[in-house]
């Protein structure tokens, strides 16, 4: 949530859509995030977003 800035509620909105990276399970009740995963994911939505600006 610190890197990406959305909300825990976003995060999980946003797991079950399938525009999310997939959490790892760490304990009953706790899961974790590669820095990949989310670094990909970051840099995949800034290619979106400059992808977007030259179709327009």
């Amino acid at each position: 949530m610190n890197k990406t800035g959305l909300s825990r509620s976003s995060v999980y909105k946003f797991i079950s859509e399938g525009h999310f990276p997939q959490s790892i399970a760490t304990g009953p009740r706790s899961v974790a995030w590669l820095d990949s995963d989310i670094e990909e994911w970051i840099l995949d939505r800034i290619a979106e977003r400059y992808d977007y600006k030259t179709v327009v």
